[in-house]
């Protein structure tokens, strides 16, 4: 009798092991009011409000109930997509984070891609090529890549190709049409990307030579493959599995990253409204914006998991 698992229940069951960490996520951003300095109802009116607002505010925000009947309201709340108001827009959380998720989520895409796009074929030839120039090349180029943070590589690269050469555009989104936002979307994707390409060119490199080490690879060779089905059908599959990995992590940092990259280029996304509802102290704000980066975090990873299976379909039965 067969007890592999079924094929609908690994699936199945990555996702019921998402649930505890989405509670989790959840639960953090909830407190996270809760565990400010101080009274963040005084910090959002300022030193001068009278009792009475800040009583009228706290009212406002439910903050004078009890903890547990807050923390009920809030999961009713984000179960029916309601984060609250804001206190600086004066409009709901969750009309502002759909307004803006969309322009981060394009720029993270796009520098993934742009990360994916450099760093496979460098991690490849790097790896065919071991330890001769070409290799020690690409080595430097990663290790530059990896000294630049974001902060320094976009100021630069509007320097060049903004300012300089008058190539591409500064900041924002463009004026609306698709190509005004490609337009716009390449120097801060590329200043996002250029990072993650280091550090995932040599974690190709790293997988491809242990890959190229495995006895099937010499059998493939003996059979008398040729070099490119060996590196491409046969190494370049199975050295992927740790690069998924490492892609479904650095989304999260790409997340992160874009905070600093949008301030840059003035790029509408959920970084710099992150930026300005910390420094206006509108806290709905906050938690509504971190709840969707955890969110879209968790949401990341389990789709990585689950690409384990399509990149290597051992995994299915392991």
């Amino acid at each position: 009798m067969n007890d592999a698992p079924r094929p609908f229940w690994k699936p199945l069951r990555r996702i019921l092991i998402t649930l505890p960490v989405l509670w989790v996520v959840v639960s953090v951003v909830f407190l996270l009011i809760h565990l400010v300095p101080g009274d963040p109802i005084v910090q959002m009116l300022g030193e001068g409000a009278t009792a009475s607002d800040i009583d009228a505010l706290r009212h406002s925000y439910g903050l004078d109930a009890p903890l547990t009947q807050q923390y009920t309201h809030y999961w009713h709340g984000i179960l029916h997509a309601d984060l609250g108001q804001s206190l600086r827009l004066h409009d709901s959380v969750t009309h502002l984070i759909l307004q803006r998720y969309p322009y981060t989520l394009a720029l993270t895409l796009a520098a993934l891609l742009i990360g994916i796009a450099i760093s496979i074929p460098a991690g490849i030839w790097s790896a065919l090529h071991r330890n001769r120039w070409q290799d020690r090349t690409l080595g430097v180029l990663s290790l530059v890549g990896l000294s630049f943070p974001n902060f320094a590589l976009g100021p630069i690269l509007i320097l060049i190709f903004s300012i300089s050469l008058g190539w591409l555009p500064v900041s924002t989104a463009g004026d609306g049409t698709l190509t005004s936002f490609l337009l716009h979307l390449i120097l801060p994707a590329i200043t996002l990307g250029l990072g993650l390409a280091a550090i995932l060119t040599r974690m190709v490199r790293t997988a491809m030579l242990e890959e190229l080490n495995q006895d099937y690879i010499r059998t493939a060779r003996a059979k008398g493959l040729t070099e490119n089905a060996v590196v491409y059908r046969h190494a370049l599959r199975n050295a992927l599995i740790p690069v998924l990995t490492v892609i479904g992590l650095q989304f999260g940092s790409l997340l992160a990253g874009a905070i600093v990259t949008e301030t840059i280029f003035s790029w509408p996304g959920i970084g710099r409204l992150t930026l300005s509802a910390i420094s206006n102290r509108d806290y709905a704000l906050v938690q509504g914006c971190i709840l969707a980066v955890g969110l879209t975090y968790v949401a990341v990873n389990l789709l990585t998991d689950i690409a384990y299976t399509i990149a290597n379909p051992r995994i299915r039965t392991s």
